[in-house]
């Protein structure tokens, strides 16, 4: 792990953002791990610090503005956007489809970064490609802070990220015995 992704990861666990313990998640699996990145963007000196971590790795595909679905990405999106000193616009849920709302536009051929907190399967990414797509926008990248994806996750664009976080996950009935003794939890996403 570099120096980069130890500092990315010790201020996510400072934060509380990842936890571990023993958790019944969503998806009704148990994992030793759970990580809520909303809760590191209650602290915008370490949303600033992430976004300084990840940055090096944006100035490859520069951007005129970035675009982060709602409601994760938002506070992710407008800090990449402040410092790479480019418009930020954002795309909310309407019939839970993202759209574009508030008169939002792109013009033929601008180049844009898509910006995320988290990306677990990518569904919600797809659907900003998608949008940029009909705008005749052109997407440069997809950035987030970090790819749960196992590696699962793919896109037409390059695809870069600050940590990858996959934690095993069990069934109830196949829990490892040191998961077994510990109380369960559920903290919600």
């Amino acid at each position: 792990m570099s120096s980069t992704q130890a500092e990315a990861l010790q201020i996510f666990r400072d934060s509380k953002a990842l936890l571990q313990g023993h958790f019944l998640l969503r998806s009704g699996l148990h994992s030793g791990h759970f990580f809520q990145c909303a809760q590191v963007c209650q602290y915008m000196d370490k949303v600033t610090r992430l976004i300084e971590l990840l940055k090096p790795k944006l100035m490859a595909y520069p951007c005129d503005t970035v675009l982060a679905p709602a409601i994760g990405g938002l506070v992710v999106g407008q800090e990449v956007a402040r410092q790479l000193g480019v418009r930020f616009v954002f795309a909310e849920k309407d019939n839970d489809r993202l759209v574009l709302r508030r008169n939002f536009t792109f013009r033929p051929g601008e180049r844009v970064l898509i910006a995320e907190d988290v990306v677990t399967r990518g569904g919600r990414v797809q659907e900003c490609l998608d949008i940029l797509k009909a705008h005749g926008a052109e997407a440069v990248a997809v950035a987030t802070l970090v790819d749960r994806s196992g590696g699962q996750a793919k896109f037409t664009t390059p695809f870069v990220s600050l940590l990858e976080l996959t934690f095993p996950t069990y069934a109830a009935d196949s829990l490892p015995p040191e998961l077994a003794k510990l109380p369960v939890t559920k903290p919600g996403s």
